[in-house]
């Protein structure tokens, strides 16, 4: 492994990061289960960054990917008919809840968050965009100048005009209540309509639930009560589902029901093609049909994606995965709760679902440390169980299972997790 990662560290980037001080290749995997190139084996609660959503080597999912490499075509290109981009578009557009539905499908949540500023601030004709702090929207000029985390900010430059919002920073204002702190919020919407933007701003980008922030969450209904503002001056509503799609947060299929709101885009990928590369954006056909020049994507839709993604979708809603994230996540949130209260080192446990997080702090002072939660991710490894982290300050364990997680697995998973916070305390 030493070979490997002088061979990784001589010929890629510095600033793509490897997890752990020795890390890990991981050579195959089962269900929710992996093995590395030394034998050794985890239990996956990370997924590939959310993205291995059914798990691995699920058979219905290799099985339609076969099918379509045994007819030779794993690319032709939107210039001409693809039946699986078509169907899967049809099965999209009538699960967004969007009147009139039009699908444009992408390699990445990159591209989709691309796709859809392009698509708000042609229809406006304007290039001011509001987003929300701590976002992250994609490592691109135009998504990386909507993420509102500093950590992921390369440059000050912007191809948009950017407004950043309160709504996941409840922390932040303790002395409030969740009333209280809703109204702060929609207070702050409209204070920066009044002094901050010119007229006509395009929209208002959202993750329902933050990922690279740490799975931090506006209070449910804040989007709703942001749209009613949002609809006097013709603003937009981008939900980015890219993490919070396809029932992950168990209450909902879309992260962004939880506001009671359906909004004018939503944008997708990661776990849609457990896997396998895709992205995408739904809208309604006006809104898609309104760009005034060509488009095309070579590869986004392609034969090969869209046949995974189908079958990972039918395989999802088959299994009714929705119902199953939110009986184990529950199980899972509670279990850490109720650890937490002997465990100094613990801030916060938040989630829904089989997205949640453990905050990480120092007892004395109750600061955030990446010390510690770095510690955790090694000790977690250690005992054979992989886990993710992120969060403003870095200090936030990410815990985000395959939805095939079973309740056997995640009380391992759920009693590696506890005895690594009880090894750092």
């Amino acid at each position: 492994m030493s070979n490997l990662l002088s061979r990784h560290r001589a010929v890629m980037p510095s600033w793509v990061s490897l997890y752990y001080d020795e890390p890990i290749e991981i050579v195959s995997g089962k269900g929710c289960r992996v093995t590395d190139s030394d034998g050794r084996s985890y239990l996956d609660f990370f997924a590939g960054i959310l993205t291995n959503m059914l798990g691995y080597d699920v058979p219905e999912v290799r099985e339609a990917v076969e099918r379509q490499l045994r007819t030779g075509v794993v690319h032709t290109s939107t210039l001409y008919l693809v039946r699986s981009q078509v169907e899967l578009a049809e099965r999209i557009a009538e699960l967004s809840g969007i009147a009139n539905a039009k699908v444009f499908f992408t390699n990445s949540g990159t591209e989709a968050t691309e796709t859809a500023l392009l698509l708000a601030t042609n229809a406006r004709r304007s290039d001011q965009v509001l987003a929300l702090r701590n976002s992250y929207h994609g490592r691109s000029y135009g998504a990386m100048a909507v993420t509102g985390n500093r950590s992921w900010k390369n440059s000050s430059l912007s191809p948009v005009n950017v407004h950043y919002l309160h709504g996941t920073d409840r922390a932040r204002f303790p002395h409030l209540s969740d009333g209280e702190f809703l109204a702060f919020c929609v207070d702050d919407l409209q204070h920066v309509l009044d002094t901050a933007t010119a007229t006509d701003v395009a929209c208002l980008i959202a993750e329902p639930v933050q990922g690279v922030g740490g799975f931090t969450a506006a209070p449910d209904g804040l989007l709703a009560r942001y749209r009613e503002i949002l609809d006097r001056y013709g603003i937009l509503l981008v939900s980015d589902e890219v993490q919070t799609g396809w029932g992950r947060t168990g209450e909902h299929f879309w992260g962004i029901q939880a506001h009671g709101v359906t909004p004018d885009i939503m944008t997708f990928a990661k776990g849609l093609g457990n896997g396998f590369a895709i992205g995408g954006v739904v809208t309604g056909g006006a809104l898609m049909d309104a760009l005034p020049a060509n488009g095309i994507s070579t590869f986004g839709g392609n034969p090969i994606a869209t046949a995974a993604a189908k079958a990972t979708l039918d395989y999802l809603l088959a299994h009714d995965l929705q119902s199953h994230a939110h009986r184990v996540g529950r199980m899972l949130i509670d279990g850490l709760r109720t650890a937490a209260e002997g465990l100094p080192v613990v801030g916060d446990v938040r989630g829904k679902g089989l997205m949640f997080a453990v905050d990480l702090i120092a007892p004395d002072s109750g600061a955030p440390s990446p010390s510690l939660a770095g510690r955790v991710l090694d000790e977690s490894k250690r005992r054979g169980l992989l886990i993710g982290r992120g969060g403003l300050r870095g200090h936030t364990l990410r815990m985000a299972p395959p939805l095939t997680l079973s309740e056997d697995e995640a009380r391992d998973g759920l009693g590696i997790l506890v005895d690594s916070l009880a090894a750092v305390c």
